[in-house]
């Protein structure tokens, strides 16, 4: 049996790092193409956010909490797109700073989100910067863009 050896450190090559950046910004990839694009509209919403103490996905959480009034985490994970540890972790800095609370169910299994007070508050001191960072993209793209935008991210999804 073969005993594992890493591999030697070689000295870093910045041409090399220049060319597979270029590559990567150049690429037909779907996936890297949708993970930059996500990226860059999450710093938009994210500085349109940053007086508020939330990001984006903590705003997002938020508002999926006041549409679903009182949602189990199995049921706000699913709402999401998120596994429940990932959820978990969100909601626990959430509930540290008195946003949600997470309350026992029916079944001692379930546990239940709350949106509390200050988080409905929260939410709807952001409401106002979160329409206006929503407007500039809708302008930025365009209505027949953005619909088709919608469509295609739908169906990927």
């Amino acid at each position: 049996m073969a005993i594992y050896q890493p591999p030697k450190l070689r000295k870093l090559d910045l041409t090399h790092s220049r060319v597979y950046t270029r590559i990567m910004l150049d690429s037909q990839c779907l996936c890297i193409n949708l993970r930059r694009a996500a990226r860059g509209v999450s710093r938009h919403y994210d500085g349109a956010l940053d007086g508020f103490g939330i990001n984006v996905a903590q705003y997002s959480l938020l508002c999926n909490l006041q549409r679903l009034d009182q949602p189990s985490i199995s049921t706000l994970a699913e709402a999401m797109g998120l596994d429940r540890s990932t959820l978990g972790r969100n909601l626990r800095v959430l509930e540290g700073e008195g946003l949600v609370m997470l309350v026992e169910g029916e079944d001692m299994r379930n546990r239940i989100v709350r949106l509390t007070e200050a988080g409905g508050e929260r939410l709807k001191a952001a409401l106002p910067a979160w329409e206006a960072a929503q407007q500039r993209l809708i302008d930025r793209l365009g209505a027949e863009k953005r619909e088709t935008l919608l469509k295609l991210l739908d169906e990927l999804a």
